[in-house]
């Protein structure tokens, strides 16, 4: 019986990054940051979707503005 060997690779992957991944990262450290400042021992509800939606919100902005930025350097109109 041999021992398998994984090799990782730590060059560019051809997709660049999962932009749905990073959403999840980020709606996370919002609840976390969220759940720091409670004083309650859970959250309710309410204030996660509230952390939740007011995230979204702001990742469809960021992502808006990206793709303005991307459409304003190709030189093509929008």
């Amino acid at each position: 019986m041999g021992v398998e060997r994984v090799m990782a690779s730590s060059g560019p992957r051809g997709g660049g990054p999962d932009q749905t991944a990073l959403d999840e990262i980020e709606l996370t450290g919002e609840l976390m940051i969220a759940a720091t400042g409670s004083e309650c021992e859970r959250l309710p509800p309410e204030r996660i979707d509230e952390v939740l939606l007011a995230g979204a919100e702001a990742s469809d902005r960021a992502s808006h503005q990206a793709t303005d930025r991307a459409s304003d350097q190709d030189g093509l109109p929008g």
